[in-house]
Protein backbone atom coordinates (compact mmCIF):
# COMPACT_ATOMS: atom_id res chain seq x y z
CA UNK A 1 0.00 0.00 0.00
CA UNK A 2 0.98 3.49 -0.60
CA UNK A 3 -0.15 6.93 1.03
CA UNK A 4 1.03 10.32 -0.15
CA UNK A 5 1.43 13.27 2.76
CA UNK A 6 1.44 16.46 0.24
CA UNK A 7 1.15 14.78 -2.64
CA UNK A 8 4.70 15.08 -4.05
CA UNK A 9 5.88 11.95 -1.69
CA UNK A 10 4.49 8.60 -1.27
CA UNK A 11 4.98 6.98 1.93
CA UNK A 12 5.08 3.03 2.52
CA UNK A 13 2.82 1.72 4.83
CA UNK A 14 2.07 -1.71 6.05
CA UNK A 15 -1.03 -3.78 6.05
CA UNK A 16 -2.32 -1.78 9.44
CA UNK A 17 -1.80 1.13 7.70
CA UNK A 18 1.23 2.44 9.46
CA UNK A 19 3.48 4.23 7.88
CA UNK A 20 6.73 2.67 7.45
CA UNK A 21 10.08 5.18 7.93
CA UNK A 22 13.03 4.22 6.71
CA UNK A 23 16.49 4.29 8.46
CA UNK A 24 18.15 6.62 7.19
CA UNK A 25 14.98 9.43 8.07
CA UNK A 26 15.11 7.58 11.83
CA UNK A 27 18.20 8.47 12.33
CA UNK A 28 17.83 12.10 10.96
CA UNK A 29 14.96 12.59 13.34
CA UNK A 30 16.42 11.22 16.56
CA UNK A 31 19.78 13.75 15.68
CA UNK A 32 17.69 16.37 15.76
CA UNK A 33 15.96 15.18 18.75
CA UNK A 34 19.53 14.82 20.31
CA UNK A 35 20.10 18.53 19.30
CA UNK A 36 16.91 20.01 20.10
CA UNK A 37 17.23 19.73 24.23
CA UNK A 38 13.26 19.46 24.41
CA UNK A 39 11.59 16.42 26.09
CA UNK A 40 10.95 13.15 24.17
CA UNK A 41 7.42 13.66 24.04
CA UNK A 42 7.41 17.45 22.60
CA UNK A 43 9.59 16.49 20.06
CA UNK A 44 7.59 13.78 18.87
CA UNK A 45 4.36 16.21 19.00
CA UNK A 46 6.68 18.40 16.97
CA UNK A 47 7.34 16.24 14.43
CA UNK A 48 3.90 14.31 13.69
CA UNK A 49 5.07 11.05 15.68
CA UNK A 50 3.60 8.93 18.13
CA UNK A 51 5.26 9.01 21.30
CA UNK A 52 5.39 5.34 21.71
CA UNK A 53 7.11 4.75 18.47
CA UNK A 54 9.49 7.61 18.48
CA UNK A 55 10.55 6.34 22.50
CA UNK A 56 10.90 2.92 21.28
CA UNK A 57 13.32 3.95 18.38
CA UNK A 58 15.12 5.64 21.20
CA UNK A 59 15.75 3.10 23.23
CA UNK A 60 16.55 0.95 20.18
CA UNK A 61 19.16 3.23 19.33
CA UNK A 62 20.59 3.62 22.98
CA UNK A 63 20.95 0.10 23.19
CA UNK A 64 23.32 -0.18 20.08
CA UNK A 65 23.41 -2.64 17.96
CA UNK A 66 25.42 -4.99 20.09
CA UNK A 67 22.59 -4.93 22.29
CA UNK A 68 20.41 -8.38 22.60
CA UNK A 69 18.27 -10.98 24.52
CA UNK A 70 20.56 -13.00 26.83
CA UNK A 71 20.13 -16.48 25.29
CA UNK A 72 21.23 -19.95 27.00
CA UNK A 73 24.69 -20.52 25.90
CA UNK A 74 25.36 -16.88 25.72
CA UNK A 75 28.46 -15.78 28.03
CA UNK A 76 25.97 -12.51 29.36
CA UNK A 77 23.73 -15.39 30.40
CA UNK A 78 25.92 -17.82 32.80
CA UNK A 79 25.67 -17.72 36.05
CA UNK A 80 28.13 -16.92 38.34
CA UNK A 81 28.98 -17.42 41.64
CA UNK A 82 30.46 -15.68 44.80
CA UNK A 83 31.53 -17.17 47.99
CA UNK A 84 31.40 -15.34 51.06
CA UNK A 85 32.16 -16.56 54.68
CA UNK A 86 30.79 -15.01 57.10
CA UNK A 87 32.61 -15.05 60.39
CA UNK A 88 33.35 -13.70 63.71
CA UNK A 89 35.91 -11.00 64.43
CA UNK A 90 38.28 -12.16 66.82
CA UNK A 91 38.93 -10.09 69.84
CA UNK A 92 43.02 -9.40 68.96
CA UNK A 93 42.08 -8.71 65.51
CA UNK A 94 42.01 -5.14 65.10
CA UNK A 95 40.93 -4.43 61.62
CA UNK A 96 39.09 -7.22 59.57
CA UNK A 97 39.80 -7.15 56.37
CA UNK A 98 37.34 -8.72 53.71
CA UNK A 99 39.13 -10.74 50.85
CA UNK A 100 38.06 -11.03 47.38
CA UNK A 101 39.90 -13.98 45.08
CA UNK A 102 39.05 -13.40 41.69
CA UNK A 103 40.04 -15.34 38.73
CA UNK A 104 43.05 -15.64 37.51
CA UNK A 105 44.55 -16.24 41.44
CA UNK A 106 44.31 -12.17 42.25
CA UNK A 107 43.44 -11.71 45.83
CA UNK A 108 42.13 -8.40 46.70
CA UNK A 109 41.20 -7.21 50.35
CA UNK A 110 38.62 -4.75 51.39
CA UNK A 111 39.20 -3.82 54.96
CA UNK A 112 36.98 -0.82 55.35
CA UNK A 113 33.75 0.53 53.86
CA UNK A 114 35.14 2.92 51.90
CA UNK A 115 36.99 0.64 49.80
CA UNK A 116 34.12 -0.96 48.45
CA UNK A 117 32.99 1.29 45.12
CA UNK A 118 36.80 0.83 44.37
CA UNK A 119 36.99 -2.78 44.05
CA UNK A 120 33.22 -2.98 42.64
CA UNK A 121 34.93 -0.60 39.73
CA UNK A 122 38.09 -3.00 39.83
CA UNK A 123 35.96 -6.21 38.97
CA UNK A 124 33.29 -4.42 36.80
CA UNK A 125 36.85 -3.18 34.75
CA UNK A 126 38.14 -6.67 34.53
CA UNK A 127 34.77 -7.96 33.73
CA UNK A 128 34.82 -5.46 30.73
CA UNK A 129 38.25 -6.69 30.23
CA UNK A 130 37.84 -10.29 29.92
CA UNK A 131 39.60 -11.10 32.84
CA UNK A 132 36.76 -12.26 35.08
Amino acid sequence: MTNTDDGSKILKTDALGRVRTPAARREQLLDEFERSGVSGAKFAGLTGLKYQTFASWLQRRRRGPTARANTPGDPASTVRWLEAVVGTVADNQKDPALPLHLPGGTCLEISCASQIPLAAALVRALEKAGAC
